[in-house]
């Protein structure tokens, strides 16, 4: 009997340092192993993961709309470890319903430590019955959080898209979701042991972005790029007092909803990461370093001949006439080049060149957008009067569109040159006076002038200011000019109290015509809308 009972405590005693062993092993040696297990299990769940900020737009009563939210797809993913079959064979059945290569597929399921790898997102009706039906072991569906833009393409440049890394992870890719990706995303949970830490949702992000306006923007620019069978566009609206950004368009868009099926030059946003040479759009600032350092006034008169030589270079006007006795209102609203070359050699190479630098024309504007490019004057560093001279009127040297609405907008802010502003809860922020409120006031009025002489951006009972610019674009490969053109209007309204700036900027429109064939017509359909949008009371009764 005794050695019955020994026998027995011997027996449990052995089993009682296995499982002592089995607990020392599972403790110490695989706990890194089960650590991470539990903790991929806990990310392919979602219970670690923040819940993203929502972004919005606004309207003119402020009420918010939805322009980026969170919507539940079906996630395709795969569990590795669980998977029976060889790797080849399920990569084989489930490459033609996913749309993968067999390599690919093979490669992600070839893992048998692995519990969690992602197949397909968004996945179609027909892929998810598929799937169902084939009932493979170590493949399931889920439902998964993910960004969805109920706008389309509206705004898609501004707004960017969120994707995946190599890693699964996903993050902001362009425009707002990147800039301001780790406010909009959050923060994530974490595992530790059998402890967890509930993680961080991120937060909203409200634009300046008037919904309404944006696409009535994005219509306007889609028909002109169409009717003119143009490369490219932008259009760029801005309240002048304030800064704030009310649209921001460009063409060729994308579909943030379905970004893989674009190339990667379509996510760029030329209004922002984009120069160019503006053409005589520019003559308005030139205009104002004269007036505003005292060296011409709108009446200062010369004489124009149709042509100046400098340095072995001749400069003729667009429409190769000479145009006598004119004053310096008659230049802007004839647009003549000449005329802004002079004004130019009056004001001198010095104060001109500083001027453009208050403009802000040789530096970013600091929008909160990625990747802003700054204009470039660097140019008239050589000093050589041939290159003052057709910065003069806007070639030879470049812009980018918001550096220049924020120039044209100054001249309607009283010569305030204000930060372009792009989300809700930034303050106004005045950069510098950049000209006197008199000069501002005579550029405008000469701009007026310039609008009811050309008739077509006029609107009755309303002053609008504004200038027209054909830019011919530079040959990068040969040297000097091609024979494409592109078109810019910039101009404010109304114009004695201005309430926004509009520029629309046109790349290589058929035929090369002159902006107030393409660019004019738009600016006045635009403006139109938002005159009335806002009910805006006339001011030139």
């Amino acid at each position: 009997m005794r050695w019955r009972i020994l026998t027995v405590i011997i027996g449990f005693g052995i089993l009682y340092l296995v499982l002592l062993s089995k607990l020392y092993d599972i403790q110490f040696n695989k706990s890194a192993y089960y650590s991470a297990q539990a903790e991929s299990q806990n990310i392919a769940s979602g219970l670690l993961k923040a819940t993203r900020g929502n972004i919005y737009f606004i309207d003119k009563n402020n009420k918010l709309i939805q322009a980026v939210l969170n919507k539940d797809y079906a996630t395709i993913i795969a569990v590795p470890k669980d998977i029976q079959e060889s790797a080849r064979s399920y990569a084989e059945k489930l490459a033609p319903i996913l749309n993968l290569s067999v390599e690919e597929l093979e490669e992600k399921l070839s893992k048998p430590d692995d519990s969690y790898e992602l197949l397909i997102q968004k996945a179609t009706y027909e892929q998810v019955s598929e799937i169902r039906e084939m009932e493979l072991e170590g493949i399931y569906i889920k439902n998964e959080s993910l960004r969805f833009y109920p706008f389309g393409s509206l705004a898609s440049h501004l707004l960017g898209f969120v994707a995946p890394d190599e890693n699964d992870k996903f993050s902001g890719r362009y425009g707002v979701e990147l800039f301001f990706n780790d406010l909009l995303a959050g923060k994530s949970g974490e595992s530790k042991g059998d402890k967890i830490i509930g993680p961080q949702d991120g937060q909203n992000v409200i634009l300046t972005i008037d919904r309404n306006i944006q696409a009535q923007a994005e219509e306007v620019l889609k028909k002109l790029i169409t009717e003119k069978s143009a490369e490219d566009g932008s259009v760029i609206i801005q309240e002048p007092s304030t800064g704030k950004i009310l649209a921001m368009a460009s063409f060729p868009d994308f579909n943030p909803n379905n970004y893989s099926q674009y190339d990667l030059k379509n996510f760029l946003n030329p209004a922002v990461q984009a120069v160019y040479e503006p053409g005589s759009v520019f003559k308005v600032i030139t205009m104002a370093a004269g007036i505003d350092s005292g060296k011409i006034t709108p009446e200062t008169i010369y004489v124009d001949t149709g042509s100046v030589t400098y340095n072995g270079r001749t400069i003729k006007n667009w429409d190769n006439k000479a145009h006598g006795k004119q004053t310096m209102t008659g230049v802007i609203e004839q647009s003549i080049n000449t005329g802004a070359v002079f004004a130019e050699r009056k004001t001198g190479h010095d104060i001109f060149y500083n001027y453009l630098l208050k403009f802000g024309l040789n530096e970013k504007t600091g929008i909160n957008l990625p990747g802003e490019l700054k204009g470039n004057i660097n140019n008239l560093k050589k000093n050589r009067d041939i290159n003052f001279a057709t910065a003069s009127f806007g070639q030879g040297v470049s812009v980018t569109p918001i550096g220049l609405i924020t120039a044209v907008s100054a001249l309607a802010n009283d010569g305030v040159l204000m930060k372009p502003l792009i989300t809700s809860d930034e303050k106004p922020q005045v950069l510098r006076k950049v000209i006197s409120s008199e000069t501002a006031k005579a550029v405008t009025r000469m701009m007026v002038s310039a609008v009811k002489k050309n008739v077509i951006a006029d609107i009755p009972n309303y002053s609008v200011a504004g200038k027209t610019g054909t830019a011919f674009i530079p040959d990068f490969v040969k040297g000097g000019y091609t024979d494409d053109v592109i078109n810019t209007y910039a101009g404010f309204a109304p114009a004695s109290q201005p309430e926004f700036t509009i520029l629309i900027k046109l790349t290589k429109p058929a035929g090369a015509p002159l902006a107030g064939q393409t660019v004019v017509p738009a600016f006045r359909e635009l403006a139109e809308f938002i005159l009335n949008y806002y009910n805006i009371s006339p001011d030139n009764l």
